[in-house]
């Protein structure tokens, strides 16, 4: 018996023992993994992406995409309800008012303006009154969120909580004029929050209202003011004169209105971005449609008047002798 089992272990010590599996499925685990970790680098872009950080849109929620509901009637809009016509209503916009001094200052401020990032936590607060405002007026919230970029970086700006810009007329997150009285462009649109229903929270909540430096107060004056001037949902024509009225009637109110349209357009087209700075293409589109033949009629203007500052006044007639004496009282001599 020992004899034989002898020889069984020698024979058996010939034939090689099958290798174990364990370390082939370690591997192939492995390689899962790896495999997995590649695709999801691909799928987000962490392989072969550039070092440049990129912008992406963010879609803001709850905020309407539908046209709005009727409006109720407001007291600024009745002061304007009588106009018999487009034009008429054109005529009686308001109509903001700038400085020579404000509009060379922003002219490079709107150059300059994309350098602020603000964060998406910051603008989480704002989303709320863009749909409230829209909701109320009938404006398109893109519009005013770009008004809101333009005038303020999205309450951003130094000193957008208190005091006056450097031209001390106007504050704000929208940069209300509250100098241009008797009645300012601000106290006409004051009252305009309570046509809506006051977000629970939001950035910047004052404890009494209206105020000048409320998000909430100064974002639905906005969309009022644009609401009044004849903006509404589409983002076309009248959503540009009422940038320009928004801004005032001169080249900088141009360069203003281009800007503002053509950013709203470019998020309804690629999804909002917070710090996508404005696409120049669509800045020379709209300039084409609109704002060109507003700014020829601006240099037609300014220039007939240079023209006429130029021309010297007509020398006054000389009167003759007995018009001479009839100006002085006494009367001709009596010929013969």
């Amino acid at each position: 018996m020992a004899t034989a089992e002898r020889t069984a272990a020698a024979h058996d010590g010939h034939v090689p023992s099958p290798p174990s599996e364990r370390r082939a499925w370690m591997l192939a685990c492995a390689l899962a993994v790896l495999g997995a970790g590649v695709l999801v680098a691909l799928l987000t872009g962490a392989v072969g992406r550039s070092t440049a950080p990129v912008v992406r849109p963010v879609t803001p929620p709850a905020v309407p995409a539908v046209a709005p509901a009727p409006l109720a009637p407001t007291a600024l809009a009745g002061a304007l309800s009588s106009a018999p016509s487009r034009s008429a209503a054109r005529q009686a916009a308001i109509v903001g008012h700038r400085s020579r001094a404000e509009q060379a200052r922003d002219a490079q401020r709107f150059i300059d303006q994309t350098r602020t990032h603000i964060s998406t936590a910051w603008m989480e607060g704002f989303y709320p009154i863009y749909a409230v405002a829209q909701r109320t007026f009938g404006v398109n919230w893109l519009l005013i969120a770009s008004i809101h970029r333009q005038e303020s970086a999205f309450s951003t700006a130094p000193g957008i909580y208190h005091g006056l810009n450097f031209a001390h007329c106007c504050g704000g997150p929208m940069q209300f004029n509250v100098t241009n009285g008797p009645i300012s462009t601000w106290q006409l649109v004051a009252d305009s929050y309570i046509y809506g229903a006051r977000p629970r929270s939001y950035d910047h909540k004052t404890p009494l209202h209206p105020s000048l430096y409320d998000d909430f107060d100064s974002i639905m004056a906005a969309a009022h003011l644009l609401s009044v001037d004849g903006a509404a949902f589409a983002l076309e024509g009248a959503a540009w004169n009422a940038a320009y009225d928004y801004y005032g009637h001169d080249a900088t109110g141009v360069t203003y209105a281009d800007q503002v349209l053509a950013r709203a357009i470019s998020w309804s087209q690629r999804g909002f971005c917070i710090n996508c700075g404005v696409d120049q293409e669509m800045v020379l589109a709209v300039h084409a449609a609109y704002g060109a033949p507003v700014l020829a009629a601006l240099t037609a203007e300014e220039a007939a008047r240079r023209g006429a500052a130029k021309r010297p006044s007509p020398a006054p007639k000389r009167l003759r002798p007995a018009a001479k004496r009839l100006r002085s009282g006494r009367a001709p001599a009596r010929q013969g």
